[in-house]
């Protein structure tokens, strides 16, 4: 079992290391979801997931979006799973994602990924998911 720390990581580059280990057959934990980094001016990543989330079809139909950090997160990294598939489901149950530290996992150790971290970024533009969720209708 791996546990990823959240705390200061772009959210992309910590989902496609959580989505191939969770296809190999590793079960995954994230912790401190609501401090995971999404990079991007503030007002153009709100836009874009207001878009998203909007979007109609034909019949008009509502989908539910999570407005919870943790929800959020995991859901990111379905999106980088076949989850249409048997092989992405039972991938994706392998999945759990926390906001803070649970007290089960306070003893274990965390992995942060160096190379992730939002000090990679070239500029100072990026909000938290907490942030973003709070921004969508989140508590």
């Amino acid at each position: 079992m791996k546990v990823y720390n959240g705390d200061g990581i772009i959210l992309g580059r910590l989902a496609t290391r959580v989505a191939k280990d969770v296809l190999l057959g590793e079960e995954v934990k994230v912790v401190n979801c609501e401090k995971i980094i999404v990079s991007g001016n503030k007002t153009a990543v709100l836009a874009h997931e207001v878009r998203r989330w909007t979007r109609g079809g034909y019949p008009p139909k509502k989908t539910n979006h999570s407005r919870s950090p943790d929800r959020y997160v995991r859901k990111v990294i379905r999106g980088m799973l076949p989850w249409k598939f048997p092989r992405g489901k039972e991938a994706f149950r392998r999945i759990l994602c926390y906001k803070g530290i649970p007290a089960e996992l306070a003893n274990s150790a965390l992995i942060t990924l160096a190379d992730a971290s939002a000090q990679k970024l070239p500029s100072i533009k990026y909000l938290t998911v907490q942030e973003l969720c709070k921004s969508l209708g989140g508590k």
